[in-house]
């Protein structure tokens, strides 16, 4: 075998702009091919392994990241191994960096090495063979999609730990919502993470993205394995409540050997609530769209984790259905029945959708429907007309003018504060017209939130976490019992009980006035991100990956109009500098915006950076409340603090 040249041929087809990771893969890979095959190490072998090391080496160095060491020459494949095993220790995605990093708990997180890092430090010293992903005993069989699969995935959430798996055995199937639930992937191994590209859905989402991924054919593959062994495997979903799930307790390298049961959801069944219930609390004032029932409704895809299209007597809807927290669907529900129609916000609902229950032999509401638009949410669009010239100065001048308007009316008539203006709550109809969708209320990230907003939800971050000292947490509580006395009580359980006027606890503390300057600011980033054709204000956001990732960020400008952007500069006033200048992700890790370029940001460096800027949040947020406190005692204080437009000025600003 010619080392040299095969690695030469595996290595030039890389692209030098290409990640760290992408070349350390493909160089393994060529291990794989030309080393493992070798049962005796020869002369011949010896000098091929060691050509391939030193091209290996040239790859890493030309990264700036020295995961070899230069003077180290392996003689043989376990030596080569060891060597490969020393990796610096980085922040991974996980729930636990949410926690450590991206919330507020941040400010009093103390770093701790995880089990990788542990794991991985002690590889330095004396790296396990036996269980190296190459050693071909370690490997999984195959990541090629089943022949004649007998399941599809639609998409993914819950940070990579939820599929939406749809059987491709029942003809015509209704949204049941059984869904595929895996391990939290941060407790699996590194190598299996890694061969399974586990932590690229942490932050993927779309079916597209997703196929292309090695964990969604092992689950395919492990479905096809799980449902051949069933005589009639329509029999899974024989009385199954609605959002049931199909639990895989363990996640191995071998299909066959998975642990999977099925979870009916009892629990959910009982949140759930009648028509005849929904009447009895709303009254005269709201009336109810027809029903449908669940067998009559025809799933076609997931577009979202709540949101899917369906079809019902041969035309597509959007079906809404919470498989958890349903308290947020019938407020959401009551909200669109008793709100007065806009042509720029979504129609009211067409149908409830119900279901037979096991639990009190019950018919329960399970969600509803609404107007399908087939051209989607603007956070995708917008990128997309704009790469292709598709789009004009005066379209995105109407859409921004008919958001103005939609939030108007909302504020004015409807009398409803609206938490949730971002590009993914904006369709663009059929006649390529803006629509808001979502009005669930539960609010938008702090990236997305006004800085009044932000002051109150990070309070109540650290106000309901169990994780961090008793006493802390309570000092917290105490700051926002003082200002929504009983506010425990918005957030405590799942199920809706009447009467209600919603769960949002920050902008439940804001006055009408408050509120109305915080939905400018909020118009301010989408306008922002409409005239900057952007998908968001920020790039690489930890949620999320985007098709069209931004190339500015806010409050940058690049081709917005200079009236427009003395416009956004006005509505955005207050605005601070966000977590995101000092960390953001790099594929599957949290680094140092500083050190992005190169592989030498740390996971103790971005905790520490993340503790430090949250505790100054922190005391900005706490002494402004007391501030505002004060102020209101006093009759002194200016609601609109940071003297924004008003949404009418912001109107006119647009129409003239």
């Amino acid at each position: 075998m010619s080392g040299a040249g095969s690695v030469s041929s595996t290595l030039l087809p890389i692209k030098a702009d290409r990640g760290f990771l992408d070349r350390v893969d493909s160089s393994l890979f060529w291990f794989r091919q030309h080393v493992e095959p070798f049962h005796q190490e020869d002369d011949a072998t010896k000098a091929s392994i060691s050509s391939g090391f030193r091209s290996i080496s040239n790859v890493i160095d030309s990264a700036r990241h020295k995961l070899l060491k230069r003077s180290a020459k392996p003689q043989s494949t376990r030596q080569l191994f060891e060597t490969l095993s020393r990796v610096t220790t980085t922040m991974n995605l996980s729930q636990q960096s949410i926690h450590d990093v991206i919330h507020p708990t941040a400010a009093f997180s103390v770093y701790q090495p995880s089990v990788d890092s542990r794991t991985g430090a002690a590889r330095q010293t004396h790296a396990d063979w036996e269980e190296s992903s190459l050693n071909p005993r370690n490997r999984i069989n195959s990541l090629a999609p089943p022949r004649n699969p007998l399941w599809r995935i639609d998409g993914c959430t819950a940070f990579g730990t939820q599929f939406y798996a749809v059987p491709q055995f029942v003809d015509k199937m209704p949204p049941f919502r059984v869904d595929v639930f895996i391990p939290e992937p941060a407790t699996l191994s590194a190598d299996l993470r890694d061969a399974l590209d586990l932590d690229v859905t942490f932050y993927t989402r779309d079916c597209t993205k997703i196929s292309r991924l090695g964990i969604t054919n092992h689950i395919l593959r492990i479905l096809q394995h799980w449902s051949s062994g069933h005589d009639d495997p329509r029999q899974i979903y024989q009385n199954l409540p609605f959002g049931s799930r199909i639990v895989f307790q363990n996640l191995p390298k071998d299909v066959a050997a998975t642990s999977i049961s099925v979870a009916p959801t009892h629990h959910l069944e009982r949140q759930l609530l009648s028509v005849a219930y929904l009447e009895k609390s709303w009254g005269d004032s709201v009336t109810l769209p027809r029903t449908v029932d669940i067998n009559d409704v025809v799933y076609l895809s997931q577009l979202h984790d709540s949101v899917c299209l369906v079809e019902i007597e041969g035309k597509r809807w959007i079906f809404k259905g919470l498989t958890s927290y349903t308290k947020y669907l019938y407020h959401e529900l009551r909200q669109l029945l008793l709100m007065p129609p806009h042509p720029n916000i979504v129609s009211r609902p067409v149908h409830l959708v119900t279901k037979r229950c096991s639990f009190g032999n019950k018919t329960a509401v399970i969600g509803f429907t609404l107007e399908f638009h087939i051209h989607g949410s603007l956070r995708d669009l917008v990128p997309f007309l704009q790469l292709h010239g598709q789009v004009s100065l005066a379209d995105k001048t109407r859409w921004s003018l008919q958001l103005a308007s939609a939030l108007l009316h909302l504020h004015n008539v409807a009398h409803f504060f609206y938490p949730d203006l971002r590009l993914d709550n904006i369709v663009l109809s059929g006649s390529r017209d803006a629509v808001m969708v979502d009005f669930e209320q539960r609010g938008v990230w702090c990236e997305f939130a006004a800085p009044e907003v932000n002051a109150i939800e990070y309070i109540r971050l650290l106000a309901i976490d169990d994780e961090i000292d008793a006493c802390i947490q309570s000092k917290y509580a105490g700051i926002l019992s003082g200002m929504l006395p009983g506010w425990e009580e918005m957030g405590q359980g799942e199920e809706y009980t009447w009467p209600s006027k919603g769960y949002n606890v920050p902008w439940s503390c804001l006055t009408r006035t408050e509120q109305e300057a915080c939905e400018v600011y909020m118009l301010g980033r989408v306008l922002w991100c409409i005239f900057e054709a952007t998908s968001a204000p920020q790039r690489a956001a930890v949620w999320l990956s985007y098709p069209w990732e931004p190339q500015v960020e806010f409050p940058g400008y690049t081709i917005t109009p200079e009236p427009m952007r003395q416009l956004i500069d006005a509505c955005t006033r207050g605005r601070r500098m966000g977590l995101s200048k000092l960390i953001v992700r790099k594929q599957k890790k949290l680094v140092m915006r500083e050190l992005e370029r190169t592989e030498a940001s740390t996971a103790e460096e971005v905790q520490k950076t993340a503790s430090d800027w949250w505790a100054r949040e922190i005391e900005d947020s706490v002494n402004w409340l007391r501030e505002r406190a004060a102020g209101m005692e006093s009759g002194t204080w200016n609601e609109n603090f940071y003297n924004r437009p008003s949404l009418q000025q912001v109107h006119d600003a647009l129409a003239s």
